[in-house]
């Protein structure tokens, strides 16, 4: 069953943040390590495999995949949140929104304190633009229903 993305408001997102800062400063720090074991399985791997390669190359694949598994896990924490992790080395993550009736990103970067950006779903990093007051007050109304009925939050609760 696809489950359908879950939508914040500016409040919510910032409320997530001490959760997710701490998924993401795990991710940030194991990242490198990750990158370095794979450019080590890669040297061994050009290497003559003789016996001793091949075990060391057997040692590093293990090593890659339980780092690989430990990041997965990691940003599957993030998508249980509702967020998605959108740079592993800087730390950035995306929180779906709305606003003037088009789907958003709140974008937040480790290291930040709260929300302060936010981008449209095509433009990324480059394209983050500040919260202004006036949008951010947008940001908290409810949602209107799929069928412009009763509304609900933006996290779906009705």
């Amino acid at each position: 069953m696809h489950e359908q993305a879950r939508i914040f408001t500016l409040e919510e997102a910032n409320r997530t943040l001490p959760l997710v800062r701490r998924i993401v400063k795990d991710i940030v720090e194991l990242y490198p390590t990750f990158q370095a074991q794979l450019q080590t399985l890669h040297e061994f791997s050009d290497a003559a495999l003789d016996d001793a390669v091949q075990e060391r190359l057997a040692e590093l694949r293990a090593d890659v995949d339980r780092t690989a598994e430990q990041i997965n896990a990691y940003v599957q924490e993030l998508l249980q949140i509702g967020c998605l992790l959108k740079g592993f080395e800087e730390g950035l993550v995306d929180f779906a929104s709305v606003y003037q009736g088009r789907p958003i990103f709140l974008c937040w970067k480790l290291g930040e304190d709260r929300i302060r950006y936010w981008h449209e779903v095509d433009a990324g990093y480059a394209g983050r633009q500040p919260i202004t007051p006036d949008m951010a007050a947008a940001l908290a109304a409810p949602v209107p229903g799929p069928d412009g009925g009763p509304t609900r939050t933006r996290s779906g609760a009705h």
